[in-house]
């Protein structure tokens, strides 16, 4: 395994690797250290976590031993972890018939992630994702509403395997608040009472963050 990294105009780190047990090891104390030394440390834990779910995945998908590159990139605001391999197979998330192991790695990478997708390259593609470089975009509301609306773009069967997450999740706000606000009147509820002290919640808790 080797890296290099550069300054300008964007901090870049390149770790061509083996895909292989050990090697993932060496790949999360890495990218620890690299963070660091960006001074990106608060969010190592989820830099690893997502190495770690994407090197696995091409351990048990396109093969173990086979050569696959990580790319980590800082750049405004956020951190983009990108995994390179030979294969063309785009991975997709699936429910049916799930046992604990089945997706769960792309599960977390989008409850955990700003956005995240595939693209595919003239020797294969690469799985992404991209992290936020400032601490309060990953409060535990905003990872709550990111697998709401995950699980319902699956509801509502969108597929964005390859649209990036961010702008299928986006077009789907609207329709999750018009549902609930449909929900709100079923159940006899103040629809603008309701809307009156969920942005009073918000706002104070913008103040606090």
């Amino acid at each position: 395994m080797s890296f290099y990294e550069g300054n300008a105009p964007e901090l870049r780190c390149v770790l061509p690797f083996e895909a292989v047990p050990t090697e993932v090891r060496l790949l999360r104390q890495t990218v620890r250290c690299t963070l660091g030394r960006w001074g990106a440390g608060a969010i190592a834990d989820e830099a690893e976590l997502a190495v770690t779910e994407l090197a696995t995945n091409i351990i048990k998908h396109v093969g173990e031993g086979v050569a696959a590159t990580l790319v980590l990139e800082s750049r405004g605001g956020r951190l983009r972890v990108e995994l390179h391999d030979k294969s063309h197979v785009v991975p997709m998330v699936r429910v049916e018939d799930c046992d604990v192991e089945c997706g769960r790695g792309l599960h977390l990478l989008s409850a955990m992630s700003l956005d995240w997708g595939t693209l595919l390259t003239a020797t294969g593609k690469a799985v992404w994702c991209e992290l936020s470089l400032e601490p309060a975009r990953h409060c535990v509301r905003v990872q709550r509403a990111t697998a709401v609306l995950d699980e319902y773009r699956r509801l509502s069967g969108v597929d964005s395997a390859v649209v990036p997450t961010h702008v299928v999740l986006e077009a789907s706000v609207t329709d999750v608040i018009a549902d609930l606000l449909h929900w709100l009147a079923v159940q006899g509820s103040d629809l603008g009472d309701v809307l009156d002290r969920a942005q009073a919640r918000y706002e104070s808790e913008a103040e606090v963050a």
